[in-house]
């Protein structure tokens, strides 16, 4: 029987780190790069990345723009 390959973005751990306020390198959004949603809940600006990011998602410095999945 096939095993199913996985594809999770490198990670190997429940500990992930996600994109919000707690990180050094994270900023509120900036208003010329948003469409009128609420800045505050839709993305952070990432310095180190120098573009605007997911909030809430996990990192994208850490892990690319790929997205962890389950690993079930």
């Amino acid at each position: 029987m096939a095993t199913k390959k996985v594809k999770n973005a490198g990670v190997t751990t429940s500990k992930i780190k996600f994109c919000d306020m707690r990180c050094g390198d994270a900023e509120f959004a900036k208003v010329d790069g948003l469409d009128g949603s609420c800045r505050t809940f839709q993305s952070l600006w990432c310095n180190q990345l120098d573009k605007h990011v997911t909030k809430n998602a996990p990192c994208e410095v850490t892990f690319g723009s790929r997205r962890p999945t389950s690993c079930m």
